[in-house]
């Protein structure tokens, strides 16, 4: 009698495909979020990225690197891009992309920072997200196919950012703080200029007390996924060795300029 054998997921090829830009809304006061469709995009996993390329009248192309902020099979992409005020790309795709244009993008690529429910699991691996800014885009994926798949992995996000503004997805977040009592998840929000009304917490910046009191202990044995800026990134890590944490099996993903 042969064993059951679990499904394969498909192989995902990276490749250069045409998107065309179906919807564009404001994120944050200095972040635009993007949908595009793309008919030839054969799905990615949750933390994956891909390479974004512009071609000006006279031939120039521009290419950077965004996370996804969405995943499974379908061809609808979401990217929420945070403007770098001297950056040669974000300010376009935040502030003069139009729905209906048309870009190209190079993926799925990455394998190393991605997480996949699993809810065949006996013994369900804790997961410790940690995120600065927008850091928090290839992390979201992650919360909610967690709260889609109703994966009992506990998951908690520990989540810095300057204003209460500045906070991505806001409404993604608490709908999977609603789902919570199905799909374990927590979320700490860390605010370093100024704190909601009513907070119990003054604003500040991280701090290693802060991040010791906030995050999984090392004995959780959690899957850590850290996302920022890379001096926010380097911090973290830093303060997680401190603690006793092994950074080797940290998953760490930096961002610079755009």
């Amino acid at each position: 009698m042969s064993l059951p054998t679990a499904p394969v997921r498909p192989l995902r090829r990276p490749a250069w495909h045409d998107a065309t830009v179906v919807a564009v809304a404001p994120e944050t006061p200095n972040a635009g979020r993007l949908v595009l469709d793309v008919p030839t995009w054969p799905g990615n996993d949750p933390g994956q990225h891909l390479d974004l390329r512009l071609t000006a009248e006279d031939g120039y192309q521009a290419t950077r690197s965004y996370s996804i902020a969405s995943a499974g099979d379908g061809t609808r992409i979401t990217l929420a891009v945070d403007r770098v005020e001297d950056g040669e790309v974000s300010p376009f795709l935040v502030d003069a992309v139009e729905v209906g244009d048309s870009l190209e993008v190079h993926g799925p690529l990455g394998g190393w920072f991605v997480w996949r429910p699993d809810v065949s699991a006996e013994r369900p691996r804790p997961v410790q997200l940690i995120a600065g800014g927008s850091g928090v885009v290839p992390l979201l994926p992650m919360v909610t196919a967690h709260a889609e798949a109703a994966d009992p992995s506990p998951f908690r996000m520990l989540y810095a950012v300057r204003t209460p503004e500045d906070v991505f997805f806001r409404a993604e977040l608490d709908a999977a703080l609603a789902l919570a009592d199905r799909a374990p998840f927590t979320l700490e929000v860390v605010y370093s200029r100024q704190s909601p009304p009513g907070a119990e917490t003054p604003a500040g910046r991280l701090t290693r007390d802060r991040l010791a009191a906030s995050v999984l202990p090392p004995e959780a044995g959690a899957l850590v996924y850290v996302c920022g800026s890379t001096p926010f990134v380097e911090q973290v890590l830093r303060w997680l060795g401190e603690l006793g944490h092994d950074v080797t099996e940290v998953r760490a993903e930096r961002f610079g300029g755009a």
